[in-house]
């Protein structure tokens, strides 16, 4: 199966806390996206994040991704769980079956990311177009 690789560039981001006092910190932070790479295009993502007490943190989210794969146009929605150190995020991410549209129908994958702080991720996606 083909590998994707690229980088990713957060264009505008935010977070609100929906729960905290005893325990965790839950929050919803969500951002737009710029892929460049063998993916190109636009995305969006909406996360749900544990704060532990010592700056540490685990993210679930959904990723919408609008653009280009090996020359095909369309879009996918991929889950996504994340450990965050405080300082630098990793992540694995799936193709969720089902969510291809347009050339991109049928898409099937996982792959990781790494965001060392700041606007700028990597990515990698093994993937399948059937």
């Amino acid at each position: 199966m083909p590998t994707a690789t690229g980088a990713i560039e957060i264009k505008i981001g935010g977070e609100d806390t929906f729960q905290e006092g005893d325990g965790p910190r839950l929050a919803h932070a969500w951002g737009e996206q710029t892929f460049s790479g063998d993916i190109t295009g636009e995305g969006t993502v909406h996360w749900l994040n544990l704060y532990r007490a010592d700056k540490t943190a685990r993210l679930v989210g959904l990723q919408r991704i609008d653009g280009t794969v090996d020359g095909r146009t369309g879009s996918f929605v991929i889950e996504a769980t994340a450990d965050h150190t405080g300082t630098s995020s990793h992540g694995s991410w799936s193709v969720i079956p089902g969510s291809g549209t347009g050339e991109l129908e049928g898409i099937t994958g996982s792959g990781e990311f790494d965001a060392p702080g700041g606007p700028n991720a990597t990515y990698q996606l093994v993937y399948e177009i059937g």
